[in-house]
């Protein structure tokens, strides 16, 4: 539900900030005083092209935003958390448009295309009486109301699985076929390169440690014979070793520590230090001994590392990933060769899901028709008492050539408004407000199904009076008792008929000339009915029935809750 509006330096509008509720909503005003604004602002807010021509005069830039209440919106709230938008139940919109023609769109503080915006806005906002944000105008959604209405949600959602079960069967099947045309030259191929790849036999991790090994043969004598120095030096060289230099220094200390048992502790380090010397002689000892000067070995070694090596640049990899090669072509030449059994699994697989999809589009479809008859009644019923007398609204079903995650039918709303016409697509009609009293009636014989919250009807009474302009009004303020209702309108019988009002009016200082948009208090609002009933001059009989009108439509609310 749509919250709070605000805009700056838009239009004629200098500064303006409204706190909406929810119920039926009338703006009202006189001719030219910029009723309309507001419902170009949320449009501009909601995706609609911006230009610099909105920008108040004298201001560098208009700045305009909306706070959505979204409680009630799961699916706008999951929109906002897949992209990292969402912020407490809440949504700001907000829309930048600079005097050099540039605008910026906001989510939530956070800049986003102009596309995201028309995204989320669509959930959130239907206008009526203007094509670009009518939900009714697109087939999808006029499918989905249908489908609402019906109670078809579990039956569509349960289609569009089995469309996609037999979708991709359909591809695997595609693909196993495509690759059965090449089967035998691929079998043969890999069969090829599979024994050149059991001959070498290379294990998986085997060539780092052929590799280590290559290297420790490959500089064996001279770690054999710097072994051997660095044992001289520690304990083998009798006449200098480090152990016999050691052993015949802690002898000396011994005697010296009986003299001086400061000494000691330098003792107990000194023959520590001859431990680790003889561990070490002894580990370096046992290394040298067991160093392998065979270079038929190494050779062994270095030839199969270059097979290894050749092998891998002739299937552009590397050594080390050889056994995994081998892996996929044997995963490979296994499922070639069971290939014709899978292919008919495959087919069997395929004709079972298509009569899953078959049976429940079949399902799907008889309940469409029987649903796209009885709201076609009903709507067609309804636009008599909003002044479209003759008019007619049916739902066509048209037969797909090709099944479709939706169904094997296209859902067109169509209409004719006037008797005599024949029935034409709804997006085709060309009068506005024949637009906005159609999907009125739609909205309010379907408001059980709704899913957009918001309903903006800009002059949806336009060419209607007396009492169809009530019945209109009465329709308006019944849907507003589940939905948020914003009506711009002229008529006194719509008007009266609002939970709340607003009336643009036009002030000017003589220089300059701005809109300003104010909620009325009750008798206020009685003032700007009479007004619309009487013009200029108000009498008191002229706010007598004005107030009685008001009045009316509370007591009827109330009677009927």
């Amino acid at each position: 539900m749509l919250t709070q509006l605000r805009i700056r330096d838009f239009a004629i509008v200098e500064e303006l900030e409204l706190e909406l509720a929810a119920g039926m909503t009338a703006i009202t005003g006189e001719t030219g005083a910029g009723k309309s604004i507001l419902v170009d602002a949320i449009g501009l807010l909601l995706g609609d092209r911006a230009d610099s021509d909105m920008i108040r005069h004298g201001a560098e830039r208009a700045d305009l935003s909306a706070l959505f209440d979204l409680d009630a919106l799961p699916a706008a709230r999951a929109w906002l958390a897949e992209r990292d938008l969402d912020r407490d139940g809440e949504c700001q919109l907000r829309r930048v448009v600079a005097r050099a023609g540039r605008s910026r769109g906001y989510i939530n503080g956070v800049p986003q295309p102009t596309q995201a915006l028309r995204e989320l806005g669509e959930q959130l906002v239907d206008i009526h009486g203007q094509h670009e944000h009518q939900s009714l105008l697109r087939r999808e959604a006029q499918r989905q109301l249908l489908d609402d209405y019906a109670g078809n949600q579990a039956l569509a959602a349960e289609l569009a699985e089995h469309y996609q079960t037999w979708s991709r069967l359909r591809r695997e099947l595609r693909e196993l076929r495509q690759a059965a045309s090449e089967r035998d030259a691929r079998l043969d191929i890999l069969r090829y390169h599979l024994r050149e790849l059991a001959a070498l036999n290379l294990a998986e991790g085997e060539v780092a440690q052929l590799e280590s090994e290559q290297r420790r043969l490959a500089h064996a004598s001279q770690l054999l014979d710097t072994s051997q120095r660095l044992l001289g030096w520690l304990s083998e060289d009798e006449e200098s070793s480090i152990a016999d230099r050691l052993e015949h220094g802690l002898r000396e200390l011994e005697v010296l520590s009986r003299l001086d048992p400061r000494l000691a502790p330098i003792g107990e380090l000194l023959n520590a230090a001859l431990i680790q010397i003889q561990e070490a002689s002894a580990e370096l000892r046992g290394y040298a001994q067991s160093l392998d000067l065979d270079p038929d070995h190494l050779a062994q070694i270095e030839q199969r590392l270059s097979a290894a090596h050749q092998l891998a640049r002739k299937h552009r990899t590397t050594a080390e990933e050889l056994p995994a090669l081998r892996a996929r072509f044997e995963a490979e030449r296994e499922a070639l060769e069971h290939s014709e059994t899978r292919l008919e699994a495959l087919q069997q697989a395929l004709k079972t899901a298509r009569i899953h999809y078959q049976t429940c589009a079949d399902r799907l479809s008889e309940r469409r028709a029987t649903a796209a008859r009885e709201l076609g009644e009903r709507v067609s019923a309804a636009l008599a008492g909003l002044g479209m007398l003759g008019g007619r609204f049916a739902i066509g079903l048209e037969r797909l050539e090709q099944p479709t995650p939706a169904g094997l039918e296209a859902v067109e709303f169509q209409v004719s408004a006037n008797p005599g016409q024949p029935l034409r697509l709804l997006a085709r009609v060309a009068s506005g407000g024949e637009l906005s009293r159609i999907s009125l009636a739609i909205q309010v014989i379907a408001a059980h199904a709704a899913r957009i919250p918001t309903l903006i009807f800009d002059e949806v009474d336009t060419g209607i009076g007396g009492g169809v302009a009530e019945v209109v009004g009465q329709q308006l303020r019944a849907l507003g008792g589940g939905r948020q209702v914003l009506c711009v309108t002229h008529l006194p019988q719509v008007a009266a008929q609002a939970h709340q009002q607003f009336k643009a009016e036009k002030q000017t200082d003589g220089a300059t000339t701005h809109t300003q948009v104010v909620l009325l208090e009750p008798d206020a609002r009685v003032t700007e009915i009479a007004r619309m009933l009487g013009g200029l001059e108000l009498t008191a009989n002229t706010l007598a029935h004005a107030r009685e009108m008001v009045e009316n439509a509370v007591l009827s609310t109330a009677e009927e809750s």
